[in-house]
């Protein structure tokens, strides 16, 4: 029973010591093009490739259920540093991970508990990726006004959209509208069209404020309209499309708090009122 308990606890700190290793900033996803600050990062050389050789059968895997192209858009959302095969790996190791310490904790193998494990071992990893790719979309949408605003500027001030997107990037700090900018510049140094470059990154962030980001300068660029008056009325867009949410997310604020209301504060002042006119009820002296 010791030696179980002690393969136990070397093969969760493994799993450990891989999720620290992926979690930390370093590194960079082989299936994607490296952005020009990123180059100069140091590598994680260690759990990557350990990773990738978690499992030999994970390429057919995914060729046959057809998931590497959701997951590969996923991970580009999330503009993490995992690879597909990396990432499919990581869940099959949190699965097992997850189904051993269900038989840990119950003390007996039983398959309810080892299928539950694998399911919520499964899960895990989604909603980590989830979480990240909400967090930078929010990230985006906060900042894009700013950005347009920065980006019509530079283009009333005489500069093109390439020149004026690469004055963006190198004097704004880093953020994750700032990323995709970067993105888009690299993409176009490697021989991709600008219209095309902006279309991935509509398709691959699927924000409605991108999106009308990208269409409205793909329409000025085919009919002829100039950029600057685009980029105004993105600007003014934008700015109303952050003000609606705003208004959405406040207008949700009266329906959250009715949970704490009732199971939290409304216990607590029906226990401080009516606690003593109850204990004096049933001693009679109420009346």
């Amino acid at each position: 029973m010791n030696i179980l308990i002690l393969i136990y606890l070397f093969f969760g700190l493994g799993i450990t010591a891989i999720l620290v290793g992926i979690l930390r900033p370093a590194g960079y996803s082989p299936e994607r093009i490296r952005l020009s600050e990123e180059q100069s990062q140091p590598r994680n050389i260690k759990i990557q490739p350990f990773l990738a050789g978690i499992s030999p059968i994970t390429q057919r895997i995914l060729a046959t259920f057809h998931l590497d192209q959701k997951i590969k858009d996923k991970l580009d959302a999330a503009h993490t540093k995992l690879g597909i095969t990396e990432f499919f790996n990581l869940k099959l190791a949190v699965m097992a991970l997850a189904g051993i310490a269900g038989i840990f904790i119950i003390g007996k193998f039983d398959p309810l508990v080892f299928l539950g494990g694998l399911g919520i071992g499964y899960v895990i990893p989604e909603l980590w990726l989830n979480r990240k790719i909400a967090k930078r979309k929010y990230e985006i949408v906060r900042v894009l006004p700013e950005t347009v605003d920065l980006l019509g500027l530079c283009v009333e001030a005489g500069l093109d959209f390439t020149a004026a997107v690469r004055w963006v990037v190198e004097k704004i700090p880093a953020n994750p509208m700032i990323e995709e900018l970067s993105f888009i510049l690299e993409e176009i140094r490697w021989g991709k069209s600008r219209t095309q470059a902006l279309k991935d990154m509509s398709r691959r962030l699927n924000i409605s404020e991108i999106t009308s980001f990208v269409q409205t300068l793909v329409q000025a660029e085919r009919m002829g309209t100039p950029v600057a008056e685009a980029f105004m009325i993105l600007s003014e867009d934008s700015r109303l499309q952050r003000f609606h949410r705003g208004e959405r997310i406040a207008l949700q604020a009266p329906i959250k708090i009715l949970i704490p209301l009732i199971f939290c504060i409304l216990p607590v002042i029906t226990i401080v009122i009516g606690g003593p006119i109850l204990l004096q009820f049933m001693q009679g002296k109420l009346f």
